[in-house]
């Protein structure tokens, strides 16, 4: 008999639905079905690929909804933000379809004694292993591009985010997506494990944190199966001396709070020349107290519960293990006494290396205020992290942000006097034990496929 897994609302601890986890046998036959679909799709042109990836943006349109609200239920998403995340997905849906044929058109270069038609071929079927945070446009971010690039693809979704699995799968049929190009599998770990191993599995794509990520890659590269990871981060926000501190303030909150703190490339690490410390932690703090902490589903809630039990508990470990290595509270940091999953926005002061506030990813509203002499060792506290995902920096000099986030900041990504999540032109991805590969900007069109050179010889002329 199969497993039974139950969902939560994170924001009640109540019950939501049930699930049956597929057994190993039906996921594999699943993988199989998905390379006789992927014969068939990878033969079929652009312009359909277009015209469905069009009809599944319209689709989430209509659906938003339906599908903001599945989001706050399964996994706390303030509702204004879920319809934000679903609208994001209907765009990359359309960035796809419009620029997917030319991104992934043949090129015709010539060489001596010939010419070379230079082809981006599907490869077969593409498992990606997704989270909870982001239920939909995780899910979307890779199998749009797969898809488009002719591949098909499956999903290992996160449990308790089973409902945005079905329904995502449902919504690729109801756009006219031929059946089983893309498809949700309710499996585990561990299964899902198994399944890199399936002769049919062509490259991996993982979201979720470094330790996993790693196994991940490595189970893969012992195949030689390709790997897309994005394995989070603890990035770094600068708060320079001549920045706009009003400015910056307000932009660090969001990137703090966004999502209730529990996203990659989320505003975590607060480093802040000597000389504006006290003035932005001040209102750093001040603006902090007065965030509205409760129903997501409430029109004024800046901040809903976090999406599971564990992952509160782990996060309050994380801040008193930061307290007894020497950090100091400056606001929050107490469980509330109600139900749900809720953890306060938390302000640490005195961060350094050795505690978890400084060197761990904070997957929650936790910020971490680090306290540096100038613009130069700003940079180099930055830079002292295992993860390099994102950051920032804020300084009324635009120039001086630009060269340092050119040629000194260690990540994929930076933001300059704000914050932005992906974009749907833009590359997404980081290096160092955030991973590799990148998404979006039609760089993911690109990833899992054979990049293929025909060599033509001429004849010479006579």
């Amino acid at each position: 008999m199969s497993e039974t897994i139950n969902t939560y609302n994170p924001a009640t601890g109540e019950k939501i639905d049930h699930y049956h986890l597929m057994s190993a046998e039906d996921a594999e036959q699943a993988v199989t079905r998905s390379q006789e679909a992927y014969l068939n799709w990878r033969r079929t042109s652009f312009e359909t690929r277009a015209d469905l990836f069009n009809n599944l943006a319209n689709l989430m349109e209509e659906r938003i909804d339906d599908l903001a609200s599945l989001m706050t239920r399964e996994m706390g998403k303030v509702t204004a933000q879920g319809k934000q995340e679903v609208q994001l997905c209907a765009e990359i849906c359309r960035y796809t379809a419009e620029h997917g044929a030319s991104i992934l058109e043949d090129e015709h270069r010539i060489f001596e004694g010939g010419r070379a038609i230079i082809t981006y071929q599907p490869i077969g079927v593409i498992l990606g292993i997704q989270p909870w945070n982001f239920p939909l446009y995780q899910v979307i971010r890779y199998s749009a591009s797969n898809i488009m690039a002719g591949n098909t693809t499956v999903l290992k979704h996160a449990k308790n985010v089973f409902g945005m699995a079905q329904a995502i799968q449902q919504m690729y049929e109801d756009a006219g997506f031929p059946k089983n190009v893309y498809q949700s599998l309710l499996i585990d770990g561990s299964t899902a494990s198994d399944l890199i191993k399936h002769k049919y599995v062509r490259g991996v794509t993982f979201t979720g944190s470094d330790e996993v990520g790693k196994e991940v890659a490595k189970e893969a590269a012992s195949l030689s199966k390709k790997t897309v990871m994005e394995l989070g981060s603890n990035d770094a926000f600068l708060v320079l001396e001549d920045a706009d501190i009003d400015h910056a303030v307000e932009m660090c909150i969001q990137g703090r709070v966004i999502n209730n703190g529990e996203t990659c490339v989320a505003a975590k690490r607060f480093v802040i020349v000597d000389s504006v410390y006290e003035e932005f932690r001040d209102k750093f703090v001040a603006q902090c107290k007065k965030l509205k902490v409760g129903d997501p589903t409430n029109e004024n809630t800046d901040l809903g519960p976090m999406a599971r039990e564990d992952l509160r508990d782990e996060l309050h470990e994380q801040v008193k293990k930061s307290l007894e290595n020497g950090a100091t509270l400056s606001l929050g940091g107490e469980i509330p006494d109600s139900d749900g999953y809720f953890y306060p926005i938390t302000v640490l002061e005195d961060v350094s290396p050795g505690m978890p506030a400084y060197d761990d990813e904070l997957f929650g509203p936790v910020a971490s205020l680090i306290r540096v002499r100038d613009d130069k060792q700003a940079m180099e506290v930055a830079n002292d992290s295992r993860y390099g995902l994102g950051g920032g920096i804020f300084s009324t000099d635009t120039d001086k942000a630009i060269a340092l986030a050119k040629d000194e900041f260690d990540t994929g990504m930076v933001n300059i006097n704000g914050y932005s999540l992906a974009q749907p032109n833009l590359p997404f991805g980081g290096v160092k034990d955030s991973g590799y590969g990148r998404e979006h900007g039609g760089y993911g069109m690109r990833e899992f496929v054979n990049i293929k050179t025909i060599m033509v010889a001429e004849k010479s002329a006579e």
